[in-house]
């Protein structure tokens, strides 16, 4: 197999010194250093998650091809929450960075599998669990991004219907089915009708 690139980022140098020398000794990586080489894991390690090391989080996210793993000293729900906010898929304790540990990490962050330490897993389902329900549902929006009006009408779209058959359907008017699709089709960046429902059908949303 490959060896998987990996680029290591930290504010403090001796830190990233020693995780890249770390991860160095391990056949399934090869660490890279060159600001413009490219990378498909990059490990940001900070002490906390702080404005710093969210925005580096950001910016490994804005760039697309590289999966990020967090590795951190202190993380709370609320830290917890914001990391993965940013696009984060691996997240491992400072104090459980085992050169082992981190290699199944970046493994499982490479394949596009996320890692949580297990306690940390059932506290970021309940904090899921809060926004939905204090947040989002409160507002008629799921945590998918679309309100439930807007998954019926993509359901009926992928079963065949046209405007008129759905809006008989569900006793809208076709002003607001197509004002519906046009929301929709917008706000997440699809070209049309058929997009709309293969993306929709792909991401599990209907």
């Amino acid at each position: 197999m490959e060896p998987i690139t990996v680029k290591v980022h930290a504010r403090d140098p001796i830190s990233e010194a020693g995780v890249a020398s770390e991860l160095r000794a391990r056949p399934e990586v090869r660490v890279v250093r060159a600001p413009n080489a490219e990378a498909r894991v990059v490990v940001v390690v900070a002490d906390s998650v702080d404005e710093d090391a969210l925005t580096l989080l950001r910016i490994v996210q804005r760039q697309g091809a590289a999966r990020a793993v967090l590795v951190a000293g202190r993380l709370d729900d609320g830290d917890l929450v914001k990391a993965v906010e940013t696009g984060v898929v691996g997240i491992v304790r400072r104090s459980e960075a085992t050169p082992d540990r981190l290699i199944s990490v970046i493994l499982a962050a490479a394949a596009g599998e996320g890692s949580v330490p297990p306690d940390l897993l059932g506290r970021l389902l309940d904090q899921v669990g809060k926004l939905q329900r204090h947040v989002l549902g409160p507002r008629g929006i799921m945590f998918t991004g679309l309100a439930p009006r807007e998954v019926e009408v993509l359901r009926l779209l992928a079963d065949g219907l046209d405007t008129c058959e759905i809006a008989r359907k569900l006793a809208y008017s076709e002003r607001t089915v197509k004002n519906v699709v046009h929301d929709v089709t917008t706000r997440l960046q699809l070209r049309n009708r058929s997009h709309a429902v293969a993306y929709a059908l792909r991401e599990g949303l209907i």
